[in-house]
């Protein structure tokens, strides 16, 4: 549990928050959006929907395939987001840590840093009061609670997750974080096809719901609807995985986001590399590449 704890104070030592500078003058946001001394405030006017905001804020969970993995891993993650008026590039970290005989498992991950420049278009549609549209941020942090249902049997491999989401991503005024709690829980299943010799093919689908908190005074909490689909290829320590995935929220705001999810990893004796590529469809439209490298560290009994 040294390496949880050790992650844990490394990743929290970047989460912080911080408020506006009160000698920036916004007077040419408020002349840019009409905004008037008695009216609501600056808050009320941001959009906290996936579509409003930065990749990393609401952004798709990552696709579970059904199991858990036997050993913990350390996962560094460097991200680049292309998009022609938001190019965005990120920093990110994840733990995860299977105990009980590999029956639940504990993940935490999150952004602990990101570089944003986004264009004056960008800046105005989301209501950011950054002028030149330029600057860094920390993101949210997540906790999750993996256990696993069945494994290894006639039933697909089923496994529960339930992850909370923070509200230390800083940068609202930034349209990068939404400032507010959110969560999900879902359930994913898989079923291993072929033996390891010629490779296993592993179909695997997800369904949950997902909910945060928006700044709509009529509506605090907006919900979706989860899922996933894909299938792994898995043989001699490489895996080439293609999956499709999003969430479906009920308030027609850019809340609908969904994407194309493809990932090879190789792995090694204690450690792995992998390479993800993630095509945005709807609402958050980035086309973005992860480069990972993994520590696997034994599992706690």
């Amino acid at each position: 549990m040294k390496y949880l704890f050790v992650f844990t104070l490394f990743l929290f030592s970047f989460s912080f928050s911080y408020g506006q500078d009160p000698n920036v003058d916004y007077t040419w946001w408020n002349k840019l959006h009409g905004w008037e001394p008695g009216d609501p405030g600056w808050r009320n006017w941001m959009k906290i929907t996936p579509g409003y905001l930065g990749p990393n804020a609401l952004p798709v969970p990552f696709v579970k395939r059904g199991f858990l993995r036997g050993k913990s891993e350390i996962e560094i993650t460097a991200s680049n987001h292309f998009h022609s008026d938001d190019p965005t590039q990120d920093i990110s970290g994840r733990a995860y840590i299977p105990f009980a005989n590999n029956k639940i498992a504990v993940e935490m991950y999150g952004v602990i840093f990101e570089h944003f420049a986004y264009s004056e278009e960008i800046r105005n549609e989301r209501i950011s009061r950054i002028e030149d549209g330029k600057g860094t941020a920390v993101g949210d942090f997540y906790f999750s609670t993996l256990i696993q249902l069945c494994k290894n049997r006639k039933f697909p491999n089923t496994l529960f997750r339930f992850t909370a989401r923070t509200a230390s991503g800083n940068m609202l005024e930034g349209a990068r974080y939404s400032d507010s709690p959110g969560y999900f829980f879902d359930l994913s299943f898989s079923k291993d096809l072929g033996k390891k010799a010629s490779g296993i093919f592993r179909p695997f689908g997800l369904i949950g719901f997902y909910s945060w908190q928006t700044n709509d005074e009529l509506n605090l909490q907006n919900d979706a609807l989860l899922y996933a689909v894909g299938f792994d290829y898995e043989k001699s320590n490489w895996l080439f995985s293609s999956s499709w995935s999003g969430y479906s929220g009920y308030k027609n705001e850019r809340d609908k986001p969904m994407q194309l999810n493809f990932e090879v990893r190789k792995d090694f004796k204690s450690t792995a590399i992998r390479v993800q590529y993630i095509y945005g469809l709807r609402d958050i439209e980035y086309k973005t590449i992860r480069f990972s490298f993994l520590w696997k560290l034994p599992a706690v009994k």
